[in-house]
């Protein structure tokens, strides 16, 4: 995946959350920390969603991760900022079909769910997407058109 500036947020605390942010580190990515994983508190599972959504589509950031108890109320909230692609992924295959295949812009994984060992699997598959699959470049453009008459 191309973009190595990543934002990284989550309603509370989740060892997943605290391990994207130093293994992404030490890929070499410049990460942006917000909610939980800022404060050190429980945060707005929406708030968090939301900064971190709008600091991808500002181009503040290239992409983002998001975490809450079951990824999906991060991934509801993140996808009600314009341009955002957020995928729930809680498993590698998942989270590389939405880069290949969705042209995901946000990784959702759940805290309940995803381990540490888990969550380097799952960042890795994302990461090995460099391309969207090109038989799916008609379905990117028809969403990204859709998006842009959005209010």
């Amino acid at each position: 995946m191309s973009g190595k500036r990543v934002v990284v947020g989550s309603d509370d605390l989740y060892p997943s959350a605290r391990f994207a942010v130093e293994y992404l580190k030490s890929k070499g990515f410049e990460v942006i920390t917000v909610g939980s994983v800022e404060s050190g508190k429980p945060e707005s599972w929406v708030k968090v969603a939301i900064q971190a959504a709008e600091m991808v589509s500002r181009g503040e950031a290239d992409w983002g991760i998001l975490v809450c108890y079951t990824g999906t109320g991060v991934s509801i909230a993140a996808n009600k900022v314009k341009g955002i692609r957020a995928a729930l992924a809680n498993d590698a295959q998942t989270a590389r079909g939405a880069r290949l295949w969705n042209d995901a812009n946000i990784l959702a994984m759940s805290g309940r769910l995803v381990t540490e060992i888990v969550a380097r699997e799952i960042i890795d598959a994302w990461l090995s997407v460099n391309e969207i699959d090109p038989s799916e470049r008609d379905n990117i453009e028809t969403l990204k058109k859709y998006d842009s008459k959005r209010g």
